[in-house]
C-alpha cells in the first residue's frame, strides 16, 4: 500500500494536510497504542470509521507508523 500512495504526486500535499489537523497527534497516538497492538492489520477505512476522522488522515497515520 505505502508505495501506492508514495508515488502519487499529491502525497506530500495530503500528508502536510493532516498533520495540521488538530487531533492528528492525539488519533496517532491512540492507534499507535491501542488500536494497531490488537488489530495490526487495520485497514485506513476502519481506522477512519473507528476514531472519526477524515480518510485521508487514517491512511497518512498508518503510513508514517507502519513505516517506522
Amino acid at each position: 500500500m505505502s508505495e501506492e500512495f508514495r508515488d502519487n504526486p499529491l502525497w506530500h500535499i495530503l500528508v502536510e494536510t493532516a498533520q495540521t489537523l488538530p487531533m492528528y497527534n492525539s488519533h496517532m497516538s491512540y492507534a499507535r497504542d491501542n488500536i494497531l497492538p490488537e488489530s495490526p492489520k487495520t485497514t485506513p477505512e476502519q481506522l477512519s470509521q473507528r476514531l472519526d476522522m477524515p480518510l485521508g488522515e487514517a491512511i497518512v497515520i498508518l503510513e508514517e507508523l507502519r513505516s517506522s
